[in-house]
C-alpha cells in the first residue's frame, strides 16, 4: 500500500501495524514507527499520545464490529442460508485484510492493560447481532427454536477456527480451501437450523 496518499493518523496506524506484528510490541520504538510513517515523532504523540493508544485505535479502527453492525442492518435477506454465507464471506474478508492485527492480538507476551478486553468487544458484538438474527428467523418461522446465542456461538466458532488454522502457516490442510469450508459450513449449519 502506497502510505504517502494517507494522512499521518492513517500512515502511523499502519506503520505500527507492520511493525509490530513483525517484531513485537516491545521490540519498536515509536520512533520507529514514526520513520516507517514518513513523520516526526512528536506528530505521533500529538495524535496519539502514546504507542498503546495508537495500538488500541487501529485495533478499533481496523477491526470488525462496524462492518459487520452495518451487514446486519442493512443487507439480510432474511434467507438463512444466503445470509449466513454473507456473513461468513465478509468475516473472513474483514479477518484476512487484519491478519497483522490479529497476529499481533493473539501473541501470548502481549499484554497491554486492557487490550485483551478492547480485542474481546469485537466478538461479542457480531454474537449479539448473530444471535438477535437467529431470534428474528425463529419469529418469521423460519429458523427453528433454539438456544440463539448457542448456535451463534458456534458458528463464530467454526468460523474463527478456520481463519486461525490459515493465520500462520495456511498449509494444515491444504486440500480444503476457504472457499469450500464456508459454503460447506455455511450449508450444514443452515440445514440444522431450518424448520
Amino acid at each position: 500500500m502506497d502510505l504517502s496518499k494517507l494522512g499521518s493518523g492513517d500512515r502511523l496506524l499502519l506503520a505500527a501495524i507492520d511493525l509490530i506484528s513483525e517484531r513485537g510490541y516491545n521490540g519498536v520504538t515509536t520512533q520507529e514507527i514514526a520513520s516507517k510513517a514518513k513523520v516526526s515523532e512528536i506528530t505521533l504523540f500529538r495524535h496519539f499520545g502514546n504507542k498503546q493508544n495508537l495500538l488500541e485505535t487501529a485495533l478499533d479502527r481496523h477491526h470488525y464490529a462496524q462492518e459487520m453492525k452495518k451487514l446486519f442492518d442493512e443487507r439480510l435477506v432474511w434467507n438463512l442460508e444466503e445470509d449466513l454465507m454473507m456473513v461468513s464471506k465478509t468475516y473472513h474478508e474483514i479477518m484476512n485484510r487484519n491478519r497483522k492485527l490479529i497476529q499481533i492480538s493473539t501473541k501470548d507476551e502481549f499484554q497491554l492493560p486492557g487490550f485483551k478486553e478492547r480485542i474481546q468487544q469485537h466478538p461479542l458484538q457480531l454474537l449479539e447481532f448473530l444471535a438477535n438474527y437467529l431470534k428474528m428467523m425463529e419469529d418469521k418461522g423460519k429458523v427453528i427454536k433454539t438456544d440463539y446465542k448457542m448456535a451463534a456461538f458456534t458458528f463464530m466458532m467454526a468460523q474463527y477456527g478456520a481463519f486461525v488454522n490459515d493465520l500462520d502457516t495456511k498449509i494444515n490442510y491444504p486440500d480444503i480451501s476457504l472457499d469450500s469450508f464456508i459454503r460447506e459450513s455455511v450449508k450444514v449449519f443452515a440445514k440444522g437450523l431450518t424448520p
